[in-house]
């Protein structure tokens, strides 16, 4: 019979085995009793994790008023902006998932949960300028990575595909935005200068500077153009369908015009309404 490997807890240094560790090194006596030492900790390295989350703060404020006219004073953005609560208690949750403290940081995930209709997981990892607008129903998962300068609306999964303990969530660039409802699912990559749109699903990687649609999410060019540093309006957005549809009748009237005479023409035609923001028929 082959002999049991066994490690040593991260807190207590007690022996145990593999099936009595859990995935961040401490026995299950430890995480219960919320034991935890801190004798091995590289209080350099905390420092600078402290003076991130100062940093993070005045930053993702700061860009609420960037990104939403609604905002009128500090007052109202820190207890009405469930999104900027929301991010405040992520950047402190995050703080103790790093240097391994176990429970608490879940605990604030969940508390921040109930407290805005908002699920970020503390192992999650979020660059500066990030604005939820809104915010109700996003989720974003663990092994999650996002850039800077991100806005994402109510609705917005950032979720997993698999159950295995790997990297199964999406990785965002810089400036994208990401409307109401999308879901984007699995270890996908999101490229700098993308938006996605409202209700997309997406399950494919998106190269950067390009637009995202439908079910699942189509690429859609932009004619190379990047998305505005600050640009909220995620309902501006092509609709493939309609333009698929425009060019089905384009070549159908040319072919009516080669074959048949004015007499034989169909007089009903399809007409495509052109709008502020895309088209429609």
């Amino acid at each position: 019979m082959e002999k049991e490997e066994l490690f040593h807890c991260l807190s207590c240094g007690k022996k145990i085995s593999t099936e009595g560790k859990n995935e961040n090194g401490f026995c299950a006596e430890c995480v219960l009793g919320l034991n935890f030492q801190i004798t091995d900790l590289n209080h350099s390295e905390c420092d600078i994790y402290l003076q991130k989350i100062l940093d993070f703060f005045i930053s993702d404020v700061k860009v609420a008023f960037y990104k939403d006219p609604a905002a009128k004073s500090l007052i109202e953005v820190l207890t009405s902006y469930p999104g900027i609560k929301a991010i405040l208690l992520y950047r402190i949750a995050h703080f103790f998932w790093k240097i391994g403290m176990p429970f608490i940081p879940r605990y604030m995930s969940e508390m921040s949960r109930e407290l805005t209709g908002i699920e970020i997981h503390p192992g999650a990892e979020i660059g500066s300028d990030f604005f939820i607008d809104h915010g109700t129903g996003c989720v974003i998962g663990e092994t999650a990575e996002i850039g800077n300068n991100v806005t994402i609306f109510s609705g917005v999964v950032l979720g997993g595909t698999n159950i295995a303990p790997v990297k199964r969530h999406p990785t965002l660039g810089d400036n994208i935005v990401i409307g109401t409802g999308a879901k984007i699912l699995g270890p996908v990559k999101i490229g700098d200068n993308v938006k996605i749109g409202a209700n997309s699903v997406v399950v494919t990687d998106v190269p950067p500077n390009s637009v995202v649609v439908g079910v699942p999410g189509k690429v859609v060019s932009r004619e190379g153009g990047k998305i505005d540093k600050i640009d909220l309006r995620h309902g501006d957005l092509p609709d493939p369908l309609t333009l698929t549809i425009k060019t089905l009748d384009n070549r159908i009237r040319e072919l009516e015009d080669r074959i048949l005479d004015e007499k034989e023409k169909r007089k009903d035609n399809i007409e495509i309404y052109y709008g502020e923001y895309g088209e429609g028929i």
